[in-house]
């Protein structure tokens, strides 16, 4: 069966790790610290911040006093950008079956799946680094 929603662990590191930076703009951070404060593997957040970086989405300076921030200003950065920087393109779908088995282009969920699709683009698309409750 097909999810509904699918958010990869890696999306959400990223989330996270976006919202720490907009909430400490203009600094840098290193793998360590930033690992740390979200107690994540360093390895697995090394991966997703060069995704981030190599979209702009991120800034990287290397050396003994360089780490990441954030690419862009906060505010011009949704959270959709985010996941499709990690999780590619947000492609939702409206039945949760691989093969559709519903007839007449009818579902047993009506149009509940979409509508949650919907919802869940129009937030993420519509929800800046700024707007995002800060945790840190």
């Amino acid at each position: 069966m097909n999810g509904s929603l699918r958010i990869s662990e890696a999306a959400s590191l990223a989330f996270h790790t976006m919202t720490f930076l907009a909430s400490n703009p203009g600094k840098f951070f290193s793998v360590k610290e930033i690992s740390k404060t979200l107690s994540v593997s360093e390895a697995h957040l090394s991966k997703v911040l060069q995704r981030l970086a190599r979209l702009g989405l991120a800034h990287s300076i290397r050396g003994p006093r360089g780490g990441f921030r954030l690419g862009k200003p906060a505010d011009e950065v949704t959270l959709l950008d985010v996941f499709e920087a990690i999780d590619g393109p947000f492609k939702p779908t409206d039945c949760l079956m691989k093969e559709r088995i519903c007839k007449n282009g009818k579902c047993l969920f009506g149009d509940l799946l979409s509508s949650v699709n919907r919802s869940v683009r129009e937030y993420l698309g519509g929800k800046k680094l700024t707007e995002v409750e800060s945790i840190f």
